[in-house]
């Protein structure tokens, strides 16, 4: 029973006041004081309901506070209702949630909330009631009149210890109102549920596959590392098919033997079947999963076993971040390189950067695994900040694919195709060896534009500056940042013509539907979000691939993260230009890991060398140079000096303030008031406001403005400054990117 909130009396309470700041999930910056009843007993971390105004929410406990502070009289406080039957946070996640809102300039609230992402999982779980036969149970004592139903219950629940009434009713065929005669005559009798676990700690001695000699030698690094049991970051870089995940399974064993907790984050979740059965391969049983195709009740569990530790091993989306771990003992970062770390929406963080803070404040050691490491990661192994443990070959003696840039100009496709004449002799020659084939373009649907030939006129969303996408197998055209579609008009909504819309430029459909023309024997696939969709369908894909039930794949960027088939031998990148340009100094670093990725599926088996061909219209450019001569550190090198001579990311800081609104004069107005008190200072410069890229988005109006500065200069505090300044109309959203990584 929660006490009541009335006012309390100052002068005259039995036992001592206790006050204490609480942290509630709400867009505020602060905490809230509140009174602890005298029959609780609370700390830091622990679970509470308190009021709030008409509403109860749940909170955290943050820390102690004097009685006689000035800001708000104990007349004024109210009392917290009661404490919730959960495990407390962990004090360092309370250090990880004040650190994030600090570097993100997010409310402290908003960072709460992420960690307390599933309400209803902080209250225990109402434990469900079976029914067993009375131990006195006869016919006489019982008083009842034998029927063949009753008698068909009794005769199962005396070879069963316990069962739910519903599995009663089932196994002895007879209706509810049986069991509840029973029951009312004292026959059965409730029996609480026993709680069974759902999740299973793994077993971190069964013996894994044999490691080569480099990887035995990079697997006792990191297992030193978890055994020190303090915090460190290693960036495990090994190339493609060098074996990382067996070698970083033993350091997930090592913290295992000591009890401890892991987090492992991928940038796919929802594709990782071959990782997961790996794992249970490894240590005999499955990890925790965590991604949002989990529904409620999943949520629920996985979040209140974390809190409680039962989980051991989770494997889970950049949100996993946020998790209460208690006892966390090493994390993980799996493709440490990939874009899909960075949170675009809400709070805008970079996961593999916030994991070096989790585990900084949990005192365990953070690896860092990509065959392509991001320049941030190498920069910081260069001034000693990292550790770094390289796997410079293939496991097994698998040799590296032969890259080769086809120039377009040359080695010209035939007219209305996409494939080059070397591309397609190249998987004829695979398909007729019975080897597999990947043709590779990063571009959903069927075109990336639909235009009318009489007028010229282009379809657009309506809501964003975008084109329309056809989806020929959706039979639609779509908008891919808003999701507005509509069926395939048969005329020009402009000038009304029919038949004179024409699609223009590839998407995997377009060139899966050359591959049907080129090779109609063969058979081909598409993977794309728009075809696999969640881990059902996922473990399907494999499980199809490695059946050699397909030929050809054509897929998008989904299929180059991580997947082993041996049987893969020729992949064909069929716009390798694509990514190239577009004003993001990031440009080269991503297009280079991207394209080393995707070209690391190829040749995975000793048995079947790979071949890879770049399709591009720039052979002589830098990324297509260092790919085709396998020389990724004279890129990195080459790539650095030039960001280095910028003061870009990582030698430099970078902000980025996003204003929208429906209204184009209001954001307008907006940015005025902002420019005309933006900071100046030695080693900084504003750049903007001006249209970003995606001017219009979702029926809002966008502005940017860009920060630059020296390594020297701390942006938060600068940043923080000038916002608190400016008062901006209610209707005016402002998004504040920390080090962003999406210029549109």
């Amino acid at each position: 029973m929660c006490p009541s909130n009335n006012a309390i009396d100052v002068k005259g309470p039995e036992s001592p006041l206790t006050r204490v700041a609480v942290g509630l999930p709400l867009p505020m910056a602060g905490v809230y004081d509140y009174l602890v009843p005298s029959d609780i007993s609370v700390k830091p971390g622990d679970l509470v309901t308190v009021p709030f105004g008409p509403r109860k929410l749940t909170g955290v406990v943050w820390s102690f506070r004097d009685l006689d502070v000035d800001d708000l009289p104990l007349d004024k406080l109210k009392y917290i209702d009661c404490q919730l039957d959960c495990s407390a946070l962990d004090p360092a996640i309370l250090k990880f949630v004040e650190w994030v809102a600090a570097y993100t300039l997010s409310p402290q609230g908003v960072i709460l909330r992420m960690v307390l992402s599933v309400p209803d999982a902080t209250e225990a779980p109402k434990q469900k009631l079976d029914y067993a036969l009375a131990s006195s149970f006869s016919w006489e004592a019982a008083d009842l009149r034998k029927t063949a139903a009753r008698e068909a219950v009794v005769a199962l629940m005396t070879e069963q210890r316990q069962l739910p009434q519903k599995d009663i009713e089932r196994r002895a065929g007879v209706g509810a109102s049986v069991v509840k005669s029973l029951v009312k005559a004292g026959a059965l009798e409730a029996k609480l549920r026993p709680i069974t676990k759902a999740f299973h700690w793994p077993s971190p001695d069964l013996s894994g596959p044999t490691l080569a000699p480099e990887q035995d030698t990079a697997a006792g690094k990191l297992v030193s590392s978890v055994e020190d049991n303090k915090f460190s970051v290693t960036v495990l870089d090994g190339v493609t098919g060098s074996g990382k995940t067996e070698v970083y399974f033993e350091a997930i064993a090592a913290a295992l033997k000591q009890g401890r907790q892991v987090m492992v984050l991928l940038p796919e979740i929802a594709l990782t079947s071959q990782w997961l059965d790996r794992f249970k391969q490894r240590f005999g049983v499955m990890p925790a999963e965590w991604h949002s195709d989990l529904n409620g009740r999943e949520r629920r569990q996985c979040w209140r076993a974390v809190i409680s530790g039962e989980v051991a091993v989770l494997v889970g989306a950049r949100s996993a971040l946020f998790l209460p771990f208690p006892k966390l003992g090493l994390i993980i970062i799996d493709e440490e390189h990939d874009q899909a770390f960075k949170q675009e929406d809400g709070v805008r963080y970079h996961a593999r950067d916030m994991s070096v803070v989790r585990a900084k404040q949990s005192k365990c050691p953070l690896i860092l695994s990509s065959a392509t490491p991001s320049m941030e990661s190498l920069n910081n192994v260069n001034h000693g900040r990292y550790i770094r443990v390289i796997l410079p070959r293939r496991f097994a003696g698998a040799k590296p694919p032969k890259i080769i840039p086809l120039d377009l100009k040359i080695d010209v496709p035939d007219r209305g195709a996409w494939l080059a004449p070397s591309l397609v002799e190249a998987i004829k020659e695979a398909t007729e060896r019975g080897e597999q084939s990947l043709l590779f373009l990063n571009r959903r649907g069927y075109a990336p534009l639909t235009l009318c030939r009489s007028c010229g006129h282009r379809l657009e969303c309506p809501s964003c500056s975008a084109w329309l996408v056809e989806h020929r197998l959706l039979k639609k055209l779509q908008c891919h940042h808003c999701g507005y579609g509509l069926p395939l008009p048969e005329a020009c909504p402009k000038c009304e013509e029919k038949q004179s819309l024409v699609p223009c430029g590839p998407g995997v459909e377009r060139v899966a539907e050359e591959v049907s023309l080129r090779f109609p024997e063969a058979r081909a696939m598409v993977v794309s979000s728009d075809t696999v969709r969640g881990p059902v369908a996922a473990a399907e894909f494999v499980s199809i691939v490695e059946r050699k039930e397909v030929d050809i794949l054509i897929g998008t960027q989904l299929i180059s993260k991580g997947y082993h088939f041996p049987h893969l031998t020729v992949v064909g990148v069929v716009d390798a230009d694509l990514g190239l340009f577009g004003g993001d100094f990031r440009a080269s670093e991503r297009s280079f890991q991207l394209l080393q990725q995707v070209a690391g599926r190829a040749g995975r088996d000793l048995e079947h060398p790979g071949k890879v061909f770049l399709q591009t219209h720039d052979p002589n450019h830098p990324v297509m140079c260092a790919l085709a001569a396998n020389d990724r550190d004279a890129f990195y090198a080459a790539e650095a000096k030039e960001r280095a001579e910028a003061k870009m990311p990582p030698f430099g800081r970078m902000a980025a303030l996003i204003l929208s609104d429906t209204k184009e004069s209001s954001v307008d107005e907006a940015c005025a008031r902002l420019a005309r008190d933006a900071p100046n200072g030695k080693g900084l410069q504003v750049w903007g406001p001006a249209p970003a890229p995606i001017t219009l988005l979702r029926g809002r109006y966008r502005r940017r403005f860009l920060i630059q500065a020296d390594l020297d200069n701390r942006l938060q505090p600068i940043l923080f400054k000038w916002l608190s300044a400016v008062k901006l109309p209610s209707s005016v959203r402002l998004s504040v990117d920390i080090d962003p990584y999406n210029f549109l």
